[in-house]
């Protein structure tokens, strides 16, 4: 069983994402423990979290009397399901999922391409700590894959904005035009770089960049044009900043409101807007109560539908590739289920081969340099033979024909 479990922004606002990550945490823990995981790969990004697990066929029973997920997975019997914002789907759908996911149809600014590069990291992760094997290494690969013809074949992410430029549009929304404004950025990691890259364009009087880790803060201000300063400097630099955007990737919140209060001066509160992209969340809710302008991602839903509205027929061309494409996935996995048998039967022909090619040689006697020809006869003869006993095989489990792999497997034996 191919196994996707998730929690994003289209079933959950940011608040109850950051609760059912641990539930979405508990329920993969509890797999683990309790049912034969093979492989997995986890997607953590600011607006989802998710994953995808390999595991036999066996998973129907009951989670627990008192559990929160109890008898669960029974009901994926009837297709995919949606609990407290979790969503659980399975075989065809996960599939389906990842591929959208990859070509930037399940994003919440559609067509973005950082979800791409966030794919291929989690299978990089994956492999590297060995949670990835054959399948999901091949899935994975393909929805990379998928996810490139569809932005080459299509223009989904033609002038594409990302989350952190949707969180500057945001900001000049709110506050006007940001021309001879002071912006902070609050980490440097790869959604705080789109942020920053996104103002460059704004005439802006200060770009300032704070980061935990000070040289990385340094390379990115230096590249935009703007100064680093250090993270123990943070709260100073708020004084006279019109605007704070925040994506660190911090445990919890690390603008608090008593941190607000004493760093901005009362007369310049209702003037600062103050959009926080990370998850969990840098910035305190009661922050608001100070009068500063707070955002979070759910405040970027509105710039989305309009992306998305900008961008449908492109997503209807995108939608087609998607499907094309996951047929001819769900045929690679068929393949790959068959593969053990087709080895085994190639490795039997080979030592017959190998052995009756002997004995013809040893009949034969000296052949003065022609071995090499009844060499490359009998592999010819058993390649012929091969290749459509091979087509035949994978044909049955394309089309899950058990009867026809299991006489494959009787018919065959000899050691296996």
């Amino acid at each position: 069983m191919i196994l996707n479990i998730r929690v994003d922004h289209k079933t959950a606002d940011i608040q109850t994402m950051e609760s059912s990550v641990s539930s979405l945490d508990d329920l993969f823990h509890y797999l683990d423990l309790n049912y034969s995981v093979k492989e997995f790969i986890s997607i953590k990004t600011c607006n989802r979290a998710e994953y995808y697990i390999i595991t036999d066929d066996t998973i129907d029973g009951s989670f627990g009397e008192n559990s929160f997920f109890n008898n669960l997975l029974d009901d994926l019997k009837s297709g995919p399901i949606l609990k407290e914002g979790l969503v659980i789907e399975k075989d065809e759908n996960a599939l389906e999922h990842l591929l959208r996911l990859s070509s930037g149809l399940e994003s919440m600014i559609i067509g973005e391409d950082q979800i791409l590069g966030q794919i291929r990291d989690s299978l990089r992760r994956g492999i590297k700590e060995g949670s990835a094997g054959l399948l999901l290494n091949t899935i994975f690969t393909k929805a990379i894959h998928v996810g490139q013809a569809v932005r080459k074949k299509t223009n989904i992410n033609r002038g594409s904005v990302s989350i952190g430029s949707a969180a500057v549009e945001l900001a000049e929304e709110v506050h006007g035009d940001l021309k001879c404004k002071k912006v902070l950025v609050v980490g440097a990691g790869k959604m705080g770089t789109l942020v920053a890259k996104a103002l460059v364009e704004k005439h802006l009087k200060a770009i300032v960049v704070a980061n935990r880790t000070y040289d990385r803060a340094v390379e990115l201000a230096k590249e935009l044009g703007g100064y680093a300063i250090h993270f123990d400097l943070l709260i100073e630099s708020m004084a006279d900043a019109d605007v704070i955007i925040s994506a660190t990737g911090a445990p919890h919140a690390i603008l608090t409101y008593e941190k607000v209060r004493d760093a901005v001066p009362p007369e310049r509160r209702e003037s600062l807007v103050m959009v926080d992209i990370a998850n969990p969340r840098d910035i305190e809710d009661k922050v608001a109560d100070l009068g500063v302008k707070v955002f979070n991602i759910d405040n970027l839903r509105g710039i989305a539908d309009e992306n998305r509205k900008m961008r449908e027929e492109e997503a209807k061309n995108a939608e087609k590739i998607v499907q094309e494409e996951i047929i001819l996935l769900e045929k690679s996995l068929k393949h790959i289920e068959v593969e053990p048998l087709i080895s085994q039967i190639r490795r039997e022909m080979e030592l017959i081969r190998v052995n009756e090619t002997q004995k013809a040689l040893n009949m034969l006697g000296e052949l003065n340099g022609k071995e090499k020809v009844v060499e490359n006869l009998t592999k010819s003869v058993v390649d012929k033979i091969f290749y459509d006993v091979v087509c035949n095989i994978k044909e049955a489990a394309e089309n899950q024909d058990k009867d026809i792999i299991k006489a494959c497997e009787t018919l065959f034996k000899r050691n296996i």
